[in-house]
């Protein structure tokens, strides 16, 4: 390939094509093939490896050296969408025009990127997987990420035309759009009870009950502005949705963690006192661990933040109580107008056994989603919404009572306004009082 002289051949020849078929000439590309040097596969080596025989990527990747030439990017959007939908596709199209008005590049003049909605808990089987791949070979450009940032899988570079023939095809076999715009986005869920023995609660049906009921709202973008759901089976938040979603949903337990004093004193004979005082005990926030003289361990559960450390690190002989529910926290997001927030406890703990119990976070769901549409200002996320009206009022206003358990720490907490406090804290009074 033209300009490439890797320092490390061997370490690459996996990933580079062993014979080209595109009738597309690759272009000269010396800055990207500084990319392919290091100890790590590199994506330009996985992008040739596509432009192989696919003329879509050899001009992509002249484009994209273009840009790393002038520090400058060619793509703007537009609108692109299939039948019946109003968003699912992120539309580009080349900016960078020759002397004459046309596309330097013109076989990726368009490159759409299509989202498709994963399966609950990222759950695939390889047939299913090679069907997929197979459609976008087909259709686009073969350029696949699982997953992006809102947890859709990422169909990278198509044409306007092949975008509806691809959704066609897959939407045949079972594949529907994700959301993109301002819309109730993809949810995602961890794999939960299928492969992780601290699952708290059905990761799965929660997501499904969730997105089935908003399906209409992803679609069709008709909100202030996105709108994500996330669920984490376990304290752990391996779907990290506390930051990254506007709902997250947390399992969780409020009995008190389940203890196998045997394992304990088999890890602390393996390990010596030393090493679980100095790597679980000490590490403990609220320091709710104490290890006995008998190398048992105390556990103080009523301190007990359910930060997952000591079960983390301990696992055979700690585990979550019996009492799983969930946790539901409200506002997580990236920067925007304000900066970069974790969300706020709303409901401490839910149980979730029974079809009415879903059909609650359903509508407490759709209480919020409601809420916020009718107040927040333009391309304002759920969580500055509650930073501009106050936590107090959002409450008010999605019929949920204020509780010492949504706030740890307010006054070191940037995220909820303070100056009406006093006076909401008087009011729940008043009410508690009625009650």
């Amino acid at each position: 390939m033209a300009g490439q002289t890797p320092k490390n051949p061997e370490k690459h020849a996996t990933y580079l094509p062993k014979e080209k078929t595109s009738s597309k000439p690759f272009h000269d590309t010396p800055m990207l093939d500084q990319l392919v040097d290091g100890p790590w596969p590199s994506f330009v080596t996985g992008l040739k490896r596509l432009a192989s025989d696919n003329n879509m990527m050899v001009d992509l990747l002249g484009q994209l050296e273009h840009s790393y030439k002038t520090r400058i990017g060619y793509w703007k959007g537009g609108t692109v969408s299939v039948f019946g939908y109003g968003g699912g596709i992120i539309p580009r199209f080349t900016e960078l025009m020759d002397d004459k008005g046309k596309p330097m590049f013109p076989e990726s003049r368009e490159f759409h990127t299509v989202r498709v909605q994963p399966p609950a808990g990222n759950h695939y089987s390889t047939d299913m997987l090679r069907k997929l791949s197979n459609s976008w070979n087909k259709y686009g450009s073969g350029l696949i990420a699982f997953h992006g940032q809102t947890g859709n899988i990422m169909f990278i570079g198509t044409t306007t035309d092949n975008t509806q023939l691809f959704f066609d095809e897959i939407n045949g076999y079972g594949w529907d759009l994700g959301g993109a715009g301002p819309c109730v986005r993809t949810g995602m869920s961890c794999v939960g009870a299928a492969r992780c023995e601290q699952s708290c609660t059905n990761e799965i049906k929660v997501h499904r009950s969730l997105v089935n009921n908003f399906l209409d709202d992803m679609h069709r973008p008709a909100l202030p502005y996105k709108f994500k759901f996330k669920v984490s089976g376990c304290p752990n938040d391996c779907m990290n949705s506390i930051q990254r979603s506007d709902f997250a949903v947390i399992g969780t337990w409020r009995d008190d963690m389940q203890v196998d004093q045997d394992e304990v004193k088999k890890i602390v004979a393996e390990k010596g006192r030393k090493n679980i005082i100095d790597n679980v005990i000490s590490r403990c926030p609220t320091n709710a661990l104490s290890l006995n003289d008998d190398d048992t361990l105390e556990v103080d559960n009523r301190n007990c933040v359910r930060c997952m450390h000591c079960i983390n690190v301990m696992t055979k002989a700690l585990s979550p109580g019996k009492d799983h529910g969930v946790s539901i926290l409200l506002g997580g997001k990236r920067t925007l107008k304000i900066g970069d927030t974790m969300g706020t406890v709303i409901v401490p703990f839910m149980k979730l056994e029974t079809d009415e119990d879903y059909e609650k976070l359903v509508e407490l769901a759709e209480e919020i989603i409601d809420f916020w549409a009718e107040n927040a200002l333009e391309h304002e996320r759920v969580g500055e919404t509650v930073d501009r009206i106050g936590l107090a009022n959002f409450l008010e206003g999605i019929d949920i009572e204020v509780e010492p358990n949504m706030i740890t720490h307010p006054r070191t907490s940037n995220y909820v306004r303070m100056d009406d406090w006093d006076q909401e804290a008087a009011k729940w009074k008043e009410r508690k009082a009625a009650n």
